[in-house]
């Protein structure tokens, strides 16, 4: 309409625009804003029975409809051999869900790698676990499926931090991951930062260690869910825990 608009651009033109609309009363409304004075009623409405009223009541008023979707919907059913659902809304849910999943995204970047912990008690979800365990991209794999995700890195000498004990226990999840699979992939990281391989952060006893003290630290917390991460994909693993919270009733 905006379009439209600007190739009369010395007419007094009054636009209404109407959202939501879902009842009678609501077509009524509609209508008789279009009737005083009398002007044109430009509709996108995909259910047939509103669509069938508002002809109705336009009719009742004089007033001629324009209908932009229902064209397009049956060239699209015939093209598809598909009956249209016809239900309202089904854009805005769309949107909605988007912007669920945009404030996840935004939220876990924040949260990444401990940092904002004020804001732990925010999150769905919460990982923990050692150094290159998978952390990050599964908790932005998560965020993508519109779950609020921190991730919180386990470090051996360090008692992780005290907001970790002070949220629901039961939506943390330790990762576990074997020692040699844990050196192949930090060995891959020094390298990539063109480090020495032989540093202790990618030693096997070094690494040993650490995920000895992960192992008792999950076991003094047993409302934590703990999942196996070694030679599982993102979406492996993102999977498994969507389902263990699945079934605790948390997702």
């Amino acid at each position: 309409m905006r379009a439209v608009l600007t190739q009369f651009r010395d007419a007094d033109i009054k636009l209404h625009r109407f959202n939501q609309l879902r009842t009678q009363a609501d077509m009524k409304k509609a209508v008789e804003a279009a009737a005083n004075p009398p002007g044109l009623i430009i509709c996108t409405l995909v259910n047939r029975d509103l669509a069938q009223y508002l002809q109705f009541e336009a009719e009742q008023h004089g007033l001629e409809v324009i209908d932009l979707l229902s064209p397009i919907l049956y060239k699209f059913s015939d093209m598809l051999g598909l009956a249209p659902q016809q239900e309202p809304g089904l854009l805005y849910e769309i949107n909605a869900d988007y912007h669920k999943r945009m404030e996840a995204v935004n939220f876990t970047v924040k949260q990444d790698d401990g940092q904002e912990l004020r804001y732990l008690y925010k999150a769905d979800i919460v990982l923990v676990g050692a150094s290159r365990t998978s952390k990050t991209p599964l908790s932005m794999y998560l965020a993508h499926k519109g779950f609020k995700v921190a991730n919180i890195p386990l470090v051996k000498g360090i008692e992780p931090p005290r907001e970790l004990f002070e949220i629901v226990q039961n939506r943390i999840v330790g990762l576990l991951i074997d020692a040699k699979r844990l050196v192949e992939l930090r060995t891959a990281r020094l390298m990539q930062m063109q480090q020495s391989p032989r540093s202790k952060y990618a030693s096997y006893d070094e690494i040993l260690d650490e995920l000895i003290c992960c192992k008792q630290l999950y076991r003094k917390n047993p409302q934590w869910l703990t999942i196996d991460v070694t030679n599982k994909s993102v979406e492996e693993s993102a999977s498994e825990i969507i389902k263990k919270l699945t079934g605790l009733g948390l997702a």
